[in-house]
């Protein structure tokens, strides 16, 4: 699938957004609506062109081939019937950044579903930017725990940036963090992405939904993807709101390495590698959770989703 490096240079490009039968690639300042080649329909029995990749196409607009990906984001394909069998599903491809988005309020903040994206990104060596949003919401001992747990994940080592649309805190950090990077946004829906995006560049969120709606088949169901270009530079790519992420190709007998507050633990455990860091006694990553080194909240997403691997 994925190409040599020998084709004109005039005909690589970026792909920009997907539906469900066309792409659209920008070249330098100019864009040109694409379809598969049959041999790249041929070649996978899933779409093998994501948003982000960058391509390379034939007189016909026909995209022929896939240039090597530097990274991308998967997450496990919904299982329709219980003969079938799950699949890859890469979301966006050669982004500097994911940034999960999470309400503090309306919907309360998901924290394992946060936890499902941070340890995607860590097992795609991608960085994260974690952003809380409606902090006007919330107050008093709500808004105390929104924070410490914040600085938990601070401590870990991740940039988190604390925002209100109502009030503009944070606003100006985030774009400090977003400018000159292409970023993806995970989150659910309902989370204030709209207002978020909208905050960050007059009218942009408005221009998400518009796309989001082209395809007509409902809120959790668009197909459409797309990178939008940001005035301040930089990019982002809004992927549809999520309910589940199921992690993809990541063994439960590695998972711990994807939690980078558990790595200084690893391989000092009683049973070695062997260890699950469950029920095990000398295990020094439960030992560290019963001091205070690891978040509790953590240690619980790490479990649940050992249980699933």
């Amino acid at each position: 699938m994925y190409a040599n490096t020998h084709s004109p240079a005039s005909n690589r490009g970026r792909i920009i957004r997907r539906t469900r039968s066309s792409y659209l690639i920008r070249s330098g300042n100019d864009c040109i609506e694409g379809t598969l080649s049959t041999r790249l329909k041929n070649e996978s029995g899933s779409n093998p062109v994501v948003v982000g990749d960058m391509v390379v196409w034939n007189e016909a607009a026909q995209i022929t081939e896939v240039l090597p990906r530097h990274n991308w984001l998967s997450r496990r394909s919904a299982v329709p019937m219980p003969s079938s069998y799950a699949q890859e599903q890469v979301l966006v491809a050669n982004v500097d950044q994911v940034v999960p988005v999470l309400a503090a309020a309306n919907p309360r903040p998901a924290w394992n579903l946060l936890d499902r994206f941070l340890v995607s990104a860590e097992a795609s060596d991608i960085p994260a930017l974690i952003v809380l949003t409606k902090l006007d919401l919330v107050a008093g001992r709500h808004l105390q725990e929104i924070e410490a747990i914040a600085e938990e994940y601070r401590a870990i080592g991740y940039a988190v940036v604390l925002t209100s649309t109502a009030t503009g805190r944070g606003l100006d950090e985030l774009k400090v963090c977003l400018q000159g990077r292409l970023s993806a946004l995970l989150g659910k829906s309902g989370v204030g992405k709209t207002s978020l995006l909208n905050a960050i560049e007059p009218g942009l969120g408005q221009r998400v939904q518009a796309t989001s709606k082209a395809t007509g088949k409902g809120r959790h169901t668009t197909t459409t993807t797309e990178i939008f270009a940001l005035a301040l530079g930089g990019a982002l790519v809004d992927t549809p709101g999520m309910r589940e992420f199921g992690l993809w190709d990541v063994d439960g007998r590695d998972l711990a390495w994807f939690f980078p507050e558990m790595r200084p633990f690893l391989g000092r455990c009683k049973f070695g590698a062997s260890c699950r860091h469950d029920e095990e006694p000398g295990c020094t990553i439960r030992k560290a959770v019963v001091e205070g080194l690891i978040s509790p909240y953590r240690y619980q997403s790490y479990l649940k989703l050992r249980a699933e691997a």
